[in-house]
This record gives structure tokens, sequence and C-alpha cells, in this order.
């Protein structure tokens, strides 16, 4: 009986974990996508600066990214970020399933 309890608390506790993390999933994505329109943005003014400039168009578009690394370093950050919480919570959901089913199993004892 005390498995069943301790299985009881876990469950309670990944379900808990995954209300959490799924507040987070919103937060996470508008910072992505800021990231990324901000990141565009750049590039796009970045591209206009060279073109004024008269940098060669066959390297306009290397030199401009190259300028703005920063921006791009941002947009990964946030990707991965968001990513990673997608990932974390598949896995609580697959913890919280193979808890589900001891638990079963052990009612059934």
């Amino acid at each position: 009986m005390n498995d069943v309890i301790k299985i009881a608390h876990l469950i309670k506790s990944k379900v808990e974990l995954l209300e959490r993390m799924r507040g987070e999933i919103r937060d996470r994505a508008e910072t992505k996508a800021l990231a990324i329109s901000e990141y565009d943005k750049a590039l796009s003014i970045t591209i206009l600066k060279e073109k004024e400039n008269g940098t060669p168009v066959s390297i306009i578009d290397k030199v401009s990214k190259g300028k703005i690394y920063e921006k791009r370093y941002e947009l990964e950050l946030a990707d991965g970020l968001y990513k990673s919480l997608i990932s974390n919570i598949n896995s609580i959901q697959a913890e919280l399933n193979g808890l589900q089913s001891i638990n079963r199993h052990l009612s059934e004892l």
C-alpha cells in the first residue's frame, strides 16, 4: 500500500510540474517570435546600409549577417530554449504515463 501512495504523490508532482511548464510556453514563444522579428529587422537595415556603402552584391548577405551576429545568437538561444521546454514537457508526460501505468497495476493487486 505504501507504493501506491508513493506513486500517487509522484503523479501529483508531475502534474503540477506540467502545469507550471505549460504556463511558460507562451512566454518562450513570445521571446522566440520577438528574437526572429528583431533579427529580420536588423538584417534588413544592415543590408540596406551595405548597399548604400557599395558593398558588392555577392557578399552583402554574409557581411550583413556578420555584423548582426549578436541578434542571430539571441534568435538561436530563444529557439533552443523554446524547443528545450517542449522536449522537457514531452519527457515529463512520458514519465507521467509510466507512473499512471504502474499505479493501475498496483491498484489491481
